[in-house]
């Protein structure tokens, strides 16, 4: 030997248990972001796509240095959401993709269990309606609408992210507060009356009862229906007659529908031989039903979980 000092060995890896500790971390705000990204996109496949960036993004991360790691992956997974929704925004040119019949992913579940993972997903009862109308705001507005509204992140943490300053990020919130407000009234807490007014529609349509369909819409009921770009069954209605001439229809179904919670309020699946027709969401004030959202497109309803569905009988 020459007496010099011996070369540095390279810097052994990461422990494999800081990285299982970093992971074990990570999976205690999993529920939390879901819920942020389902929120921002109205789609489970997207919200989960986000999801999983965030976490490439913090193993990329030296972990040491973030104080707050619930803060650090919410502002991450919002990023990319808003990314998402740019993107969206500039692939929208068929006049078909019109925001108003783009029905979002549905969340389907029991009325006699609650799934704990959809328990989260639906704290503060985004109904289907509130996400439809969402679809109709603008990336920033609905990032700001989302963070702060729904999950109590402060203006000023938000306004980085849409490059604005803190007013102006309020303001942003308050305009899509309003577009919202305007257009998905809070449905009735009371889910008993919501599935009357339900049932007292497809017992009206089954029957043919043209008066009594109109008596349990709202003189304003709008349908919306998402049969898929292009597609026969995607269209918007308005008006309680126009609305019950349509629902007439809808009776030969009535011994196809299966109950269950839509994003949690009341609703039914269509389901023929072991697959989903349609999904119908309610929204139901005062007894009455002001909005019908329908997701008919098959080739999303193909990807349906109906496992939550009670069964029949």
């Amino acid at each position: 030997m020459d007496g010099s000092s011996s070369p540095t060995p390279p810097q052994a890896p990461a422990a494999p248990e800081a990285t299982a500790s970093l992971a074990e971390r990570f999976e205690e705000h999993r529920s939390h972001l879901r819920a942020v990204s389902y929120r921002m996109l109205g789609s489970l496949s997207e919200a989960d796509d986000a999801v999983q960036e965030a976490w490439l993004r913090l193993d990329r991360t030296d972990a040491s240095g973030i104080e707050n790691l619930g803060g650090w992956l919410t502002t991450v997974v919002s990023r990319v959401c808003l990314n998402l929704l740019r993107s969206r925004e500039q692939r929208r040119e068929d006049p078909m993709e019109r925001a108003e019949t783009r029905i979002p992913d549905p969340l389907i579940g029991s009325e006699r269990r609650i799934d704990p993972e959809q328990e989260v997903l639906l704290a503060d009862s985004v109904g289907l309606a509130l996400m439809v109308v969402m679809e109709s705001l603008s990336p920033a507005e609905r990032l700001a609408l989302v963070l702060h509204d729904m999950f109590a992140v402060p203006f000023d943490e938000i306004a980085p992210l849409i490059e604005k300053t803190s007013a102006a990020t309020r303001q942003l919130a308050t305009r899509a507060r309003r577009k919202v407000q305007g257009q998905a009234p809070a449905p009735d807490p009371d889910l008993g009356r919501q599935r009357e007014a339900v049932d007292a529609f497809f017992a009206a349509a089954r029957d043919g009862r043209f008066e009594a369909l109109v008596s349990v819409l709202d003189p304003d009921v709008v349908l919306r229906s998402d049969g898929g770009v292009g597609g026969a069954l995607t269209v918007v209605l308005n008006g309680a007659r126009t609305v019950a001439g349509q629902a007439v229809t809808y009776g030969s179904l009535t011994p196809f529908v299966r109950p269950a919670l839509i994003n949690g309020a009341a609703g039914v699946v269509v389901v023929r031989k072991d697959r989903a027709v349609s999904v119908m969401a309610f929204t139901v004030v005062g007894g009455k039903i002001v909005a019908i959202d329908v997701l008919s497109d098959p080739e999303r309803l193909k990807s349906l979980d109906l496992t939550a569905l009670d069964p029949q009988g």
